[in-house]
């Protein structure tokens, strides 16, 4: 932090008007301007990034079941990835798959479209359910076991193995 007149300011920028006050303007012109741009820049910059999180955070509301309502640990499983010949085979018989180029001839596959596809978004076994909203995630209805839930990510991981031939890991530590 810098300190002019005893005034901290918590990024290391004084703001303009501090600036203004203490800076004799015909010796350090130069330094002002660049701090009010530098200022003007960096409030561009945040406002563009706080619109981006509350965008973010806004899709993942929509997406993702509020912890302290519906019990999860998030995603449960990682996008696969796969070589660019596993990716055209898979294409050539699903074409709406979702799949993002990597570098390296790689493609990620979105494993929440795969569990979708294999017709178990929203399924339920026992106590533990895949989320109508997002299948990418494992939810507990209510009491479910760690058993449950396990089970069932082993049966998203069988289906989605036998319709697509591709394997999901699970996100979270299995202790």
């Amino acid at each position: 932090p810098e300190t002019i007149n005893g005034v901290e300011d918590d990024d290391g920028c004084p703001d303009v008007e501090l600036a203004a006050a203490y800076v004799d303007l015909e010796k350090r012109q130069i330094v002002i301007t660049d701090r009010v741009f530098f200022k003007t820049a960096r409030a561009r910059l945040r406002k563009r990034q706080q619109s981006a999180l509350d965008a973010v955070i806004a899709i993942r509301s929509r997406k993702l079941p509020d912890p302290q309502r519906i019990g999860n640990a998030g995603s449960f499983f990682k996008n696969p990835i796969v070589s660019r010949d596993e990716h055209h085979k898979l294409i050539a018989h699903h074409p709406s798959l979702v799949s993002y180029p990597l570098p390296g001839g790689r493609v990620k596959l979105a494993a929440g479209w795969l569990i979708d596809a294999a017709g178990l978004k929203g399924a339920t076994r026992g106590r533990a359910g895949v989320y109508e909203r997002q299948a990418l995630v494992l939810v507990n209805r209510g009491g479910a076991t760690g058993r449950e839930i396990l089970d069932l990510a082993r049966e998203v991981q069988e289906k989605v193995a036998e319709k697509f031939g591709v394997w999901l890991e699970p996100e979270p530590v299995i202790v």
